[in-house]
């Protein structure tokens, strides 16, 4: 899940916080339950403040800004896919009948998630470019070992120089 070693930490970290808010959230009623709801808080809070710290070690993003409206549209979509599951369970009273809205609300769910945003995102995917030329230097169609390994290395450094 995490490309650093400090991500899955701080990952790590807001799972643990998480666990620890849902459970003081079903204890809500009792001292234990409000003590673990701000524990919880706390936690996820120091692994908000790890991602904010380690935010400016992750480098250039790959991706371009694809369009808003599509993004939009993709999770309107799968949101009209719950809506369709959740109003099909309120509106039908036979159970073939709710098996069905079910199973429609999540075929619409899914298309938006598997047809609509990631033909968003894929407009502007690092690996496509006017022209046919890769986004990223050093990136190219047929690369061979010595073009990525000169272009994924750094310059030489203060000792390698001086030989």
């Amino acid at each position: 899940m995490a490309a650093s070693k400090s991500q899955g930490s701080y990952f790590g970290l807001f799972l643990v916080g998480a666990t620890v808010l849902v459970g003081g959230i079903a204890g809500i009623a009792s001292a234990t339950g409000k003590l673990l709801m701000l524990v919880g808080v706390g936690i996820l809070l120091a692994a908000a403040a790890g991602f904010l710290k380690i935010k400016p070690l992750e480098g250039e993003t790959p991706v371009e800004r694809s369009p808003e409206a599509m993004k939009w549209m993709g999770a309107g979509v799968v949101l009209l896919g719950w809506v369709v599951t959740i109003g099909g369970l309120h509106l039908v009273d036979s159970n073939g009948g709710r098996i069905v809205a079910s199973l429609l609300g999540i075929g619409v769910s899914l298309f938006g998630m598997l047809y609509v945003l990631p033909a968003a995102f894929n407009k502007t995917a690092f690996w496509k470019t006017a022209g046919g030329r890769p986004a990223r230097n050093g990136f190219t169609a047929v690369a061979s070992k010595a073009t990525l390994e000169s272009e994924l290395t750094g310059g030489p450094r203060a000792m390698e120089s001086a030989r």
